[in-house]
């Protein structure tokens, strides 16, 4: 969270700290007669009975209608309040923050985790890079959104500060329907008293030829008494219904010191715990990064230390079964020597075989031989014969 919104954050609470300390007074539920009315609250009744002419109707029809006309003014302003105090925004905000949150996905850092079916479609991996700008994103947006909600507890703190004002003048105007229902009251207990008993007391005595007007008036009388009491009791009405505004008011104004305590809350705490566990994700995931890099490291060198030696061991091996070989091999000597044995054996062998069969056929040419003579010699002894 920037400097500037931790300043205002601050400041923010130091209002919220004053405006709940507030302690808005009480209504007085009885309304007090004007034979028991102390004398500063007895004097005021009496300039509201000045107010009731009962020879002019306009007079008890406009008895209170000033007041009254108020109510409507403070009730049109508490429904502007209402309407205008930004408690639809400032819950959007709030939402909005965890909407952000909840789609940054930590899961994402972890490298080694099984593709979804749309990154092995798309062919796509999960490199850091793209979570950190994940992260920026998501910062910015908290910073956005904080500086949203900040301006939404400036309205709702100016809206609660309203409604004190319109609390207090919901309150004066409450008191003021007592003091004329008192003078409304007062005003009906005197003609019931005394004006109507002279009347009618008038009419009696009155001459025959004026009876009828006396009657008239008496009946004047009576109907504009009638007429203030209904006054009286629309007032009374009224009163209750304002009776009723002041707990609304009340209620407007917890509604929205919660929900600015909230949003103060969601500032001081939740933010920076959001941003802090959002680094430390960062940070977690540039370790792991940097342990699996020197891991991979260790990995190597192992695996190059392993192979080495192994070469190590073969390459020793070959040289030393070379270094202890002989100029020849004994087995490679043993086995010429016998080749040459059974050489020699074969040549002789070969030899003997050629000798006899050059004996055996030095006789078959001495025996054709004389064969040959023997039938060379019959055939000359024939010729000499014949």
């Amino acid at each position: 969270m920037p400097e500037t919104t931790r300043t205002e954050v601050a400041a923010a609470l130091a209002e919220v700290e004053k405006i709940t300390s507030v302690v808005l007074a009480e209504p007085d539920h009885e309304i007090v007669p004007l034979d028991t009315a102390p004398a500063p609250q007895a004097e005021e009744i009496r300039k509201r009975m000045a107010e009731i002419d009962f020879n002019s109707t306009q007079s008890i029809i406009a008895f209170g209608s000033n007041a009254q006309s108020e109510l409507q003014v403070i009730s049109q302003q508490m429904l502007e309040d209402v309407k205008n105090k930004d408690v639809g925004p400032a819950g959007d905000s709030l939402r909005s923050i965890v909407t952000t949150l909840r789609g940054f996905s930590v899961s994402e850092l972890d490298v080694r985790r099984d593709r979804s079916w749309w990154e092995k479609l798309t062919g796509r991996a999960a490199p850091f890079a793209s979570f950190v700008a994940r992260y920026e994103e998501v910062r910015g947006q908290i910073d956005k959104v904080t500086g949203n909600l900040l301006e939404h507890e400036h309205k709702l703190l100016k809206d609660i500060k309203s409604l004190d004002l319109l609390y207090s003048r919901t309150l004066g105007f409450y008191d003021e329907l007592a003091l004329y229902i008192a003078a409304g009251e007062a005003r009906l207990a005197e003609v019931d008293t005394t004006g109507i008993p002279v009347k009618e007391a008038g009419v009696q005595t009155a001459p025959e030829n004026e009876q009828v007007l006396r009657a008239q008036e008496l009946r004047d009388l009576r109907a504009a008494r009638d007429d203030l009491e209904r006054r009286v009791h629309d007032l009374k009405l009224t009163r209750q219904v304002t009776m009723q505004s002041l707990p609304s008011i009340r209620l407007v104004q917890e509604n929205d010191k919660s929900l600015v305590t909230k949003i103060n809350s969601t500032l001081v705490n939740t933010v920076p715990l959001w941003e802090t566990q959002l680094a430390q994700a960062v940070t977690i995931q540039r370790s792991r990064e940097a342990a699996e890099s020197i891991k991979a490291a260790s990995d190597l060198t192992n695996e190059l230390l392993t192979a080495n030696a192994k070469n190590l061991q073969e390459s020793n091996r070959a040289v030393r079964t070379e270094m202890e070989r002989g100029v020849f091999d004994i087995e490679a000597v043993k086995q010429a020597n016998a080749t040459l044995i059974a050489t020699i054996n074969e040549s002789l062998a070969i030899a003997d075989e050629g000798k006899a069969k050059r004996a055996a056929a030095e006789e078959e040419l001495q025996k054709m031989e004389a064969e040959l003579r023997d039938t060379l010699a019959a055939a000359r002894a024939r010729q000499t014969s014949a």
